[in-house]
């Protein structure tokens, strides 16, 4: 019982590195970062960044847009890893690893690279428009590329990986014996899976949200290609007022406001994540 008590200071003494570093290159940005967005013109504090952005429908659409991009690509991404993550799991031994190296493919490649595939993709002479053009589904080419449906059909295949890997944890996790009882007592496949499998997953599937959307309403590479410049988004609207038109304040202000809608989300779930935890035990 002694060995914890003695181990506990050298412990936190090796993560006094980690605090030190967190708090130089995190915490202090993030104070600044606030500061700023209360500076007024005048040199004063006053809250009129935040005023002027609430103020205009233009940002408020932004604001909307980035939102509602970041629900659609975590459902999606949710719809296609779910399907994923559990074949994966019931796949043989063998073909795991073949399966392991397709799911972790995207994550190997820079997002500039993937984001340049997918304006191949999409555009009007694309792959997607060829098909369906060769199939006689369509007589002319759809629009895709520029427009809020590219951008979250790119950021779906990019950001699906994060949304598979915590499902595959949370379904090794799982007694497998649970299934054989729930078969014994008469419970069919889908039945099972409606109130073992997927109860018991839901830790995985909260964490895959919570990355996806918080990486979804922060990329700013992937939205600024496909989108063109004729969608707009949070972060596409930071660099142009911090970066573009040199309004410091007012980028730092949009900043907050983007901070402050995704630790909602994740407070959101981290709540629901903690009810489904306390439902497992």
């Amino acid at each position: 019982m002694k060995i914890p008590k003695l181990l506990a200071p050298r412990e936190s003494q090796l993560a006094l590195p980690l605090a030190i570093f967190l708090h130089l290159f995190y915490v202090a940005p993030l104070v600044v970062l606030l500061a700023s967005s209360f500076q007024s013109r005048e040199g004063g504090v006053s809250l009129g960044q935040y005023l002027q952005f609430f103020q205009d429908s233009i940002n408020l659409k932004v604001l909307a847009d980035t939102f509602w991009l970041g629900v659609q690509v975590t459902i999606g991404c949710l719809i296609l890893g779910y399907p994923v993550a559990y074949l994966y799991h019931h796949a043989p031994a063998k073909w795991k690893g073949i399966l392991t190296f397709l799911i972790l493919l995207p994550l190997l490649t820079s997002s500039v690279v993937r984001t340049f595939g997918w304006v191949v993709i999409l555009g009007r002479q694309g792959l997607v428009n060829s098909f369906l053009q060769g199939l006689g589904f369509i007589e002319e080419p759809i629009r895709l590329l520029f427009t809020h449906k590219g951008v979250m059909i790119a950021m779906t295949q990019i950001w699906l990986p994060l949304m598979v890997l915590p499902i595959i944890a949370s379904l090794a996790q799982i007694d497998p014996r649970l299934a054989a009882a729930s078969a014994s007592l008469g419970g069919g496949a889908w039945r099972t899976f409606w109130k073992v499998t997927l109860p018991l997953t839901l830790p995985g599937i909260i964490s895959g949200c919570l990355l996806v959307f918080a990486l979804t309403v922060s990329s700013f590479v992937t939205p600024s290609i496909i989108g063109g410049g004729q969608v707009m988004y949070m972060p596409t609207l930071i660099y142009q007022q911090g970066v573009v038109l040199l309004n410091r304040p007012f980028a730092a202000a949009i900043s907050a406001i983007l901070l402050a809608m995704v630790l909602l989300v994740v407070f959101g779930l981290s709540a629901l994540g903690q009810r489904s935890r306390e439902y497992v035990r």
